[in-house]
């Protein structure tokens, strides 16, 4: 039998570097395509190259293509040339706050780039499954308008019909989003498109705070990452709004890599997941700082700004109960604290080199 080849985008970034070594571990052969854009976005600190030499380095058989997903032909050859057995498709501009500055780059890579991914598989292997990373942000602002609790260190959701968190049937349009939203939104739905249109095996994973201890986590993008990173380096952090009690779900990225699997194992047409933490592993700004200062013994240093990043939620975690449902075998396995260890554990070793 021959060895299954799958196909990830981004694959040097924190989920696709994941999704690399979660499935060459099982024996795939991994094709990666990157082209180090999260430096050209974020400036030096976004650099992910060394995550590319690591996995070329500890990967047997690792691919490495040096491809821009805007470059449609670019595309359209590779899948036409690896008809690959999964297709995982991590690559983006991920900063809502950064596209205001580069709409034409955001929209281009978010959107386009995800149209031209899915008309080459279709094109060339229109079985092989097609798992996108989407956004809790296609929900834009919408989550905003339930109705809250401010407890002592944390935003919580008042009505019950979300204790919870947010599902999949949660609306996606009349609100405000960010121009990053909005190109994830275009993306998201022509995955579910294609899907529908073509049978073919997508998924949208709309993620929530994905996070691990391989994230080149800058101000603009990788909270958690950025947060223990200040901590470690005794930078000040900057915190918008919200009284620093707004909320998200972290999920650690090998459990990511381990619902990837799952969907590609049991394929179906046209999902939507919210995959994030879930309640369990919600966690304020202000809870994240005393959980840090716990693991590291040093103090928080920062700054608060009373403006709120535009589009921001004040609180968000979601419902993982049909991603459980369809996937029973599958569940959330690190902890917040384990996720905090390793990502501070990490940032010791980086910046002890």
């Amino acid at each position: 039998m021959s060895q299954k080849k799958v196909l990830v985008t981004g694959s040097s970034g924190l989920i696709g570097s994941e999704v690399c070594v979660y499935f060459a571990e099982r024996g795939w052969q991994i094709h990666g395509v990157d082209n180090n854009q999260r430096a050209v976005f974020f400036g030096a600190q976004g650099d992910t190259r060394w995550n590319q030499q690591r996995l070329q380095s500890t990967l047997n058989g690792f691919v490495h293509h040096e491809v821009d997903i805007r470059d449609r032909q670019g595309v359209l050859d590779l899948i036409a040339q690896l008809k690959p057995d999964a297709i995982v498709h991590t690559a983006a501009q991920p900063s809502h706050d950064r596209a205001a500055a580069i709409p034409f780059d955001d929209f281009d890579t978010n959107a386009v780039g995800t149209l031209n991914l899915l008309e080459a598989v279709r094109r060339a292997c229109p079985e092989s499954p097609f798992v996108h990373m989407s956004t809790n942000k296609v929900y834009g602002d919408a989550p905003n308008e339930i109705k809250m609790d401010e407890l002592e260190t944390r935003w919580e959701y008042a009505d019950p019909t979300y204790s919870n968190g947010i599902p999949e049937t949660f609306r996606i349009d009349q609100c405000k989003h960010s121009l990053f939203g909005a190109s994830k939104v275009a993306a998201d739905v022509m995955v579910q498109e294609y899907g529908r249109y073509f049978n073919m095996p997508t998924a949208c994973l709309r993620g929530g705070c994905l996070t691990g201890p391989n994230h080149t986590g800058v101000e603009l993008h990788g909270f958690l990452s950025y947060l223990i990173r200040c901590n470690l380096e005794g930078r000040s952090y900057t915190v918008f709004g919200y009284k620093g009690k707004q909320v998200r779900d972290n999920i650690h990225s090998l459990d990511v890599a381990r619902f990837v699997e799952a969907f590609i194992e049991t394929p179906r047409v046209a999902e939507v997941y919210n995959i994030g933490g879930g309640k369990a592993n919600s966690i304020s700004i202000l809870e994240a700082f005393k959980l840090i200062e716990d693991i590291s013994g040093k103090p928080m240093v920062y700054t608060y700004n009373e403006t709120n990043r535009i589009g921001d939620h004040i609180c968000y975690y979601s419902d993982l109960d049909k991603m459980r449902a369809h996937f029973p075998n599958w569940d959330i396995t690190k902890d917040l604290r384990t996720t905090f260890e390793e990502i501070h554990q990490a940032w010791v070793t980086r910046t002890a080199h």
